[in-house]
């Protein structure tokens, strides 16, 4: 048994119960993924203080300074498994007794496991320690601001605000540097105009669909299932865009053939990757401040909002009615009620989930020497059965949608690249958000602008000065 497909496996379960059992542990796109870095980063260290770098076939130097070496008999497995269950309990202590059984079927056998295991105990709470000073995704009283162009909750389903200190606030995974996109598209330019056009014909509600201008052409089938496929909105039973990408780096392994070794190093990069996005994609978030569709859209006319002056037309571009198809609120029917679908609750630029899949899936090709941004071909063809379409779960109305095989010839890159443009067709993002495009409407990556290309830099970073502990704190 792979003791870190095994342990992996434990953590993306507990994902998805935290969003299942009412807890509210880890909850967010933001918490979700830096539970996810420890978790990983301690079974890495744990793994790599027993096996010891000059022996491995990979390149497994400790994330931590300063850790005690093991005793020389100290069992791997057992370390591993006493930091991932010591990091899990700590993160989900409503889980704990379901750890518990993990640990007892974990196979742990032979020579060294009480060496093994409290060395693995000791690295938990060295990881632990390191992370205690990080901030809460409360709004901690934040306020919306008034101005034309900055992000409102959704009127149509107000959440309040996720993380809005979090990432200014947070100390980085493993970057050497605070990450920075460029501005997006000005409101009212020629880029930012055709952006809006685009989300109101590809991201409408389907009740909506009959009242778009002639000239804007709506959202084909495909795209539906695209948008609702890369979901994983933080809902029951599916949890968050985290556990997806482990998810696809899981089959990615697995077909590859990988060893421990190369497990234990690929899952941390991975983990670590996604745990700096967080921190400075939502950095990002609120110091741009960008509104969502919802909101852009039903307000494009000046004369509309807090902030509205007189007006007797409404530009060509606005409509008060509009609403999206929204984030997928997948698993909410209920007896009594059916919960509608969302915006979420933070701002729009750069996508959490464009720099999320980027930099988890960008670090992965990284990991089996693919460097440049076209598709790859690590497999013949990658095929993945996403949660939203396994044939199990149901949409906000209750009914069970059909499982979907989706084939991605282009391999990771193509992957990166429909995740990023599938919150256009929900109706949630802008397309900048993940990636400015060129006059053919491709991904134009030579510009700084959105989650893409920020979750390309922040695995490159990453992968290229190796996998340390970053010295790079709060932004303020």
């Amino acid at each position: 048994m792979d003791t870190i497909l095994y342990w992996n496996e434990v953590a993306l379960e507990a994902n998805r119960v935290s969003f299942t059992n009412g807890k509210n542990e880890q909850p967010g796109p933001t918490l979700s993924s830096r539970a996810l870095a420890i978790v990983h980063l301690a079974m890495y260290d744990a793994y790599a203080g027993v096996r010891g770098n000059p022996i491995a076939p990979v390149n497994l130097s400790p994330y931590l300074p300063g850790l005690p070496n093991p005793a020389p008999n100290a069992s791997a497995e057992a370390a591993v498994a006493a930091a991932a269950h010591a990091t899990l309990s700590s993160l989900y202590p409503s889980q704990k007794s379901f750890f518990d059984l993990k640990h007892s079927q974990a196979g742990l056998k032979g020579d060294g496991l009480k060496e093994g295991h409290e060395f693995g105990l000791l690295v938990a709470h060295k990881i632990l320690e390191k992370r205690q000073e990080d901030p809460s995704a409360s709004d901690d009283g934040y306020a919306a601001s008034m101005a034309r162009g900055a992000h409102r909750p959704d009127p149509d389903n107000p959440q309040g605000f996720h993380a809005p200190f979090y990432g200014a606030k947070s100390r980085c995974f493993a970057v050497t540097c605070r990450h920075e996109l460029d501005a997006p598209p000005q409101l009212g330019s020629d880029e930012y105009i055709k952006a809006v056009q685009q989300v109101r014909a590809k991201g409408i509600a389907p009740e909506l669909m009959g009242t778009l201008p002639a000239g804007l052409s709506p959202r084909t089938a495909n795209e539906t299932l695209i948008g609702i496929y890369w979901g994983y909105d933080g809902v029951a039973e599916l949890g968050t865009p985290p556990r997806l990408y482990n998810q696809i780096v899981r089959t990615v392994a697995i077909a590859q053939n990988n060893s421990v070794e190369q497990n234990a190093r690929l899952f941390a990069l991975v983990n670590a990757a996604m745990g700096d996005a967080g921190v400075l994609a939502w950095d990002q978030k609120y110091i741009h401040d960008l509104w969502r569709p919802v909101v852009g859209i039903r307000e494009d006319d000046p004369s509309l909002g807090p902030t509205g002056i007189g007006n007797h037309d409404l530009s060509e571009n606005s409509d008060p009615s509009w609403l999206p198809l929204g984030a997928p609120n997948t698993n909410s029917k209920t007896k009594e009620e059916t919960k509608k679908n969302f915006t979420p609750s933070f701002p729009a630029y750069p996508s959490g989930h464009a720099t999320f899949g980027a930099a988890a899936l960008h670090v992965t090709r990284l990991f089996y020497c693919v460097t440049d941004c076209c598709n790859d071909n690590l497999f013949d063809c990658l095929t993945f059965v996403s949660d939203e379409f396994n044939g199990i779960n149901r949409d906000n109305k209750g009914t069970v949608r059909p499982k979907h095989t989706r084939s991605f010839p282009g391999g990771l890159w193509e992957m990166i690249v429909e995740n990023g443009l599938s919150r256009v067709f929900l109706g949630v993002h802008w397309v900048f958000d993940a990636f400015a495009v060129d006059s053919e409407d491709n991904p134009d990556l030579c510009r700084n602008i959105g989650g893409v290309p920020l979750g390309i830099t922040i695995a490159e970073d990453i992968f290229n000065n190796g996998l340390n502990l970053s010295s790079i704190g709060p932004r303020n």
